[in-house]
């Protein structure tokens, strides 16, 4: 029992440091003189959302909250977390139970007369095993971090399915905006198609001039339907990720507000290990590191606790009277000693299962780091597109507007002023794409930030991060 003993305090001690990235005080892509927003500037209650101040996106987010299934599935494996913990739980505590069972016997027992004829008993049944070394204990510690991962798995489950709303809703409407503005053209170049027409009949347009005409609205036409199926397709998706039929599903085109939200500067880099990602890796790599020391646990001894209080007697009619109590207290004390090496095994699964949540744990952080870094260059890039998108834009309206003036004038052709405006529609729909691409870059970098920003509540610090406690199993260990 004594090699047992410190072969066990070796498993409660630190074989080497647990190695996790560290976590810098700024983002790469974050501009240092950049002022630490407050934690007011945060959406309330982990509503992020709201920062876009839109009901109908909020609107579709609830209703995902109560009838998305991802989110019911995570929601279910809490429920089955809970449940284990709970029963893990009552391991620490005494078991009763009430039996009744008849036996027969024939011939002579072991240092017993001669006997023979049933044997009934009734009675409670009374077990329960000391805790001698906090097993038990920490198996129930370890279901609880399964509990909490599973907790963080089910936030996990809510913020991709929110931010995937939050991006195929303004994927649509972004889609709206282009739909109205090709419709817009080709009903302008259909008209001047049609008055293009009248002057080919009266010898005052070419029949080339007509023909491009014809072909340039026609085409535009057919762009304004391939508008009309993607926007199907991603009414259909939202209706899935809300939880219901696409069917009966709808959103109406409506007007939508083209100003994207400000994220403050100066997110210190800590707020990553928030993320619900990062947080049920760091759950299970704890959950983990607890049952190192369960599997360890297993080479001590075990005490168990038996009492018996009810009735024993030959015969029925007797069975429940004073002549036929009975009552037995009973200990076992239990030591492994040979298993043909199936606890070595069990630790050095457990010691492995550390390492592999472990190196899930630092990897989830990398890639947390990671997520963000893209947002953040994608707004900053995005920023400065739209910006040389909207010159140009100007520019292409500007010169539309001079090519008609001298169409008017005679000193352009109908062919020059179809270019123009061509060029024209081509920079406004490139700068609506990039206005979308924004509102997608936000979306990301909120889901990528694990919701929110608020640096108020408290942080888990990812470094220099906590030493792996793992079991040992060689006797040169226990020395």
């Amino acid at each position: 029992m004594t090699f047992a003993v410190a072969l066990t305090a070796c498993a409660h001690q630190s074989n080497q440091p647990n190695h996790l990235p560290a976590t810098p005080a700024a983002f790469r892509e974050t501009d240092p003189s950049t002022r630490q927003h407050s934690a007011a500037e945060a959406p309330a209650n982990g509503a992020w959302w709201l920062v876009f101040f839109d009901p109908e996106l909020d609107a579709l987010i609830r209703r995902a909250d109560r009838n998305n299934f991802t989110v019911g599935l995570a929601d279910a494996r809490l429920a089955e977390a809970r449940a284990i913990q709970q029963a893990t739980a009552a391991a620490q505590w005494p078991t009763l139970s009430l039996g009744a069972n008849a036996t027969r016997s024939e011939g002579q027992l072991t240092n017993a007369a001669s006997s023979s004829g049933p044997l009934y008993v009734v009675g409670a049944n009374l077990s329960y095993e000391a805790d001698l070394f906090g097993r038990l204990a920490r198996e129930t510690k370890a279901a609880s971090m399964d509990t909490a991962e599973r907790e963080e798995l089910l936030r996990v489950a809510k913020l991709l399915v929110q931010a995937d709303i939050a991006q195929t809703y303004f994927a649509l409407r972004a889609l709206d905006a282009e739909r109205a503005l090709v419709r817009g053209a080709a009903a302008s170049q259909l008209k001047s198609a049609r008055l293009t027409e009248g002057l080919f009949r009266s010898g005052l347009a070419s029949e080339l001039t007509l023909v491009r005409l014809r072909a340039e609205s026609e085409a535009v036409a057919a762009e304004a339907l391939t508008l009309d199926q993607r926007r199907a397709e991603l009414e259909h998706a939202l209706a899935v990720l809300v939880g219901e039929s696409a069917s009966t599903f709808e959103i109406p085109p409506t007007n939508h507000s083209d100003k994207v939200p400000n994220i403050p500067p100066g997110i210190p880099g800590a707020v990553l290990v928030r993320r619900p990602d990062v947080g049920a890796a760091r759950q299970a790599m704890i959950a983990a590191q607890i049952r190192t020391g369960v599997a360890q646990d297993r080479w001590l001894p075990t005490l168990s606790l038996t009492a018996f209080g009810g009735f024993a007697s030959s015969t029925l009619g007797s069975l429940l009277t004073g002549s036929a109590a009975a009552s037995t207290l009973g200990a076992l004390l239990s030591l492994p000693i040979f298993d043909g090496g199936r606890h070595l095994a069990e630790v050095a699964k457990a010691n492995a299962d550390l390492d592999a949540a472990a190196a899930t744990y630092g990897q989830q952080i990398l890639i947390a780091f990671k997520d963000v870094e893209d947002q953040l260059s994608a707004l900053r890039l995005l920023a400065r597109q739209e910006a040389d998108l909207k010159r140009a834009v100007d520019a292409a309206q500007r010169t539309t507007a001079l090519v008609a003036s001298n169409y008017a004038d005679g000193l352009a052709t109908q062919l020059e002023l179809l270019d123009a405006e061509r060029v024209e529609l081509r920079d406004r729909r490139q700068a609506l794409l990039v206005h979308a691409a924004r509102f997608q870059a936000t979306v990301g970098l909120i889901k990528a930030l694990g919701g929110g920003w608020d640096v108020s509540a408290p942080l888990i610090k990812a470094s220099p991060g906590p030493r792996i406690k793992k079991a040992h199993h060689h006797a040169r260990d226990a020395r």
